[in-house]
């Protein structure tokens, strides 16, 4: 179990980033690169926070999902509509290396907060624009969540039982990887900064990420004229492939991908027999005899407990994984090897335990130095490191921008 310390070394550290986003793909953005080191300021309206703070499960009325989504974050308020609000924009603007935003195209440009007006003020400015459908297009205006972007990606299409729906994944997985994404793209423009010393614009669209993901359906598309068809959790492309079920009720995960495993797996379940079929040697063939595979696999681990068909399979370098819940993750450990799971202390909760950052580095390890805070607890203090005076400040809340 990783605890929570000092983020002051970390890789990014002397990156500021304002989060001016809202919901998931932006703000998750900012948060991997809090995680990094990056100092990271959450702007959110006075009367209006981030919706992410009341989704999903709470405990004792503090919501759970924005204790991991606003970690490694200061929060303040503006309401950038205003003058006021603008006025604090443009301060943290000017300081800032990163701009992060997923307002429908033009309203920073309505507000007066367009590019040309926050580079004007810091050439060197690096602005990721997080949308659904991206900054041009018949699109652009339309409301976009990581739904529609799972659904116009092909992904849904894909998903489910053959006979069955297109099938939604139940969290934000749209999102998620215009997350990384958007984190991927806002390095990158900044390594092109080095050089030519000026910042640009990001342009995220959080249905191309996503189809990125997918593999080659547009290719497939373009020279056969196919589409991929819904398979459940067998792959068009080897099996065995599925989830099987162990005599204790739990499940596991079998991958055939390398011709090698496949014929380790069949071997290990005692039909050796499959092996010779002249069909067993290409995996989109093995595929056209599922069903057979699928009998063979699944009776031999019905038979046994999860924790006696992996023991097995790993002694036959066979691929299979259990099928994991929250609690089997945190009990892992592989999981707790690498230090995946942090125990943060959370002034609110307690000791609370998320997963960490995505990856280690050998000499700038991500990590989580406190949880997500309460709406615009650090209003005063930012504003002041950006010089306005306590007088201002009092002015500037009595007028409703902070």
């Amino acid at each position: 179990m990783t605890t929570s310390r000092d983020s002051a070394g970390g890789a990014l550290a002397g990156l500021r980033v304002v989060d001016a986003s809202t919901l998931f793909a932006g703000p998750m953005a900012a948060m991997h690169l809090g995680d990094m080191g990056a100092e990271v300021i959450k702007v959110e309206h006075p009367r209006r926070p981030d919706p992410s703070r009341t989704h999903g499960v709470a405990k004792d009325g503090v919501n759970l999902w924005w204790k991991t989504l606003g970690r490694n974050k200061r929060t303040i308020t503006a309401d950038l509509g205003s003058e006021g609000g603008r006025e604090v924009f443009l301060a943290l603007a000017a300081e800032a290396d990163v701009v992060i935003e997923n307002f429908r195209p033009g309203t920073l440009e309505r507000w007066r907060l367009g590019y040309d007006e926050l580079s004007a003020r810091n050439p060197q400015l690096v602005l990721a624009r997080v949308t659904g459908f991206g900054q041009f297009g018949p699109y652009r205006s339309r409301p976009g969540f990581g739904t529609l972007a799972e659904a116009m990606s092909g992904f849904a299409a894909t998903t489910g039982e053959p006979d069955g729906p297109p099938t939604l994944p139940p969290f934000g997985l749209a999102d998620g990887v215009a997350s990384l994404a958007t984190a991927y793209a806002i390095m990158v423009a900044l390594a092109a900064r080095a050089t030519s010393g000026r910042g640009q614009v990001v342009d995220t669209a959080i249905i191309e990420p996503i189809l990125a993901m997918l593999g080659p359906q547009i290719t497939r598309w373009d020279q056969l004229r196919t589409v991929q068809p819904r398979t459940g959790n067998r792959s068009i492309n080897n099996a065995p492939r599925n989830t099987y079920r162990t005599a204790d009720g739990q499940w596991v995960a079998v991958s055939t991908s390398a011709q090698s495993v496949a014929e380790r797996v069949v071997r290990l379940v005692g039909r050796p027999d499959l092996a010779d079929q002249p069909w067993f040697a290409r995996g989109a063939d093995r595929a056209q005899h599922a069903d057979e595979l699928d009998e063979a696999v699944g009776g031999w681990i019905a038979q046994r407990s999860r924790a006696e068909v992996v023991a097995a399979f790993e002694e036959a370098q066979a691929a299979v994984a259990p099928i994991y819940d929250a609690a089997d993750i945190v009990a892992d450990p592989q999981f707790r090897a690498l230090g995946t799971i942090h125990e943060i202390d959370d002034p609110e909760l307690g000791p609370i335990l998320m997963q960490g950052p995505l990856f280690r580095l050998s000499g700038n390890d991500g990590v989580i130095g406190f949880t997500g805070r309460p709406h615009g607890a650090d209003t005063d203090t930012v504003l002041k490191e950006l010089g306005f005076s306590a007088e201002r400040i009092a002015e500037l809340r009595e007028g409703g921008a902070v």
